[in-house]
């Protein structure tokens, strides 16, 4: 059996101030035992958000990295054993904001996932498909295709202790949201590709689905067969719409 994982991407948001109050919030949630719960804030407040929530069952991971392990002369980035060092315990890759506003390749991101696994990190690695990709029914192509940029790099046991985001971009912060059937068809795809190469892995895959999941919607798509929780974006930064989310996937 897959256990849920909520995780909340906190993006480009908050000030010292706003983070302490919101990990305030979060300390009064109560977290269902069986759903794994994480938050991803800026790589600014990692160390203020793995300080607050001390004896909370809750994980702290990063939103990105630098496509290497080690330290080195890369100014501006954070390499994984920083981020290892620091307390956290997963972190973001591919995520489509990255992909479509900063040009991340799926080379790139195949040597984060990497970087990531090899520090003994958790990757959440993050595949979608654009409005124009899926009004042209291109969807399962292009998510197909950057999960196989990974298993072709990296072999299909890289998934192994992964996880799989399903963020359709054309719902991410518009309030539009793929329909539980939608994202149903997407995630069981996912799972059969990777069933193909190996069963095992496929069963123990934890994917989940992002794009303005909301306390209101949460439990119809985490009562999907193949959908294991969510990344929650905008609704993360409210600790009582977060808490709702994380127990609707503990129903």
């Amino acid at each position: 059996m897959r256990r849920p994982l909520v995780a909340g991407n906190w993006k480009m948001h908050g000030t010292r101030a706003s983070v302490a109050e919101l990990i305030e919030g979060l300390r009064q949630q109560v977290l269902p035992a069986d759903v794994d719960v994480a938050v991803f804030p800026s790589s600014l407040h990692i160390a203020q958000v793995i300080e607050g929530l001390s004896g909370k069952a809750v994980k702290v991971g990063a939103q990105d990295c630098a496509a290497q392990v080690e330290q080195g002369a890369l100014t501006g980035e954070l390499a994984v054993s920083q981020l290892s060092d620091c307390g956290c315990e997963l972190v973001l890759v591919g995520h489509s904001e990255r992909r479509l506003i900063l040009g991340e390749s799926d080379e790139v991101i195949v040597r984060k996932f990497a970087a990531v696994q090899a520090a003994g990190l958790v990757p959440v690695l993050c595949v979608g498909e654009t409005r124009e990709q899926r009004e042209a029914n291109a969807t399962l192509g292009v998510v197909g295709g950057q999960l196989a940029a990974v298993i072709d790099a990296l072999g299909v046991e890289a998934l192994k202790n992964t996880v799989v985001a399903y963020e359709p971009v054309w719902a991410i912060g518009t309030g539009l949201t793929a329909t539980p059937e939608q994202a149903q068809e997407v995630h069981a795809a996912i799972r059969a590709q990777v069933a193909q190469l190996n069963a095992e892995v496929a069963g123990e895959l934890r994917i989940l689905y992002g794009g303005s999941v909301k306390a209101g919607s949460a439990a119809e798509l985490f009562g999907m067969q193949d959908i294991d929780g969510g990344l929650v974006g905008g609704a993360s930064l409210n600790a009582d719409e977060f808490g709702a989310i994380c127990r609707a996937a503990g129903n």
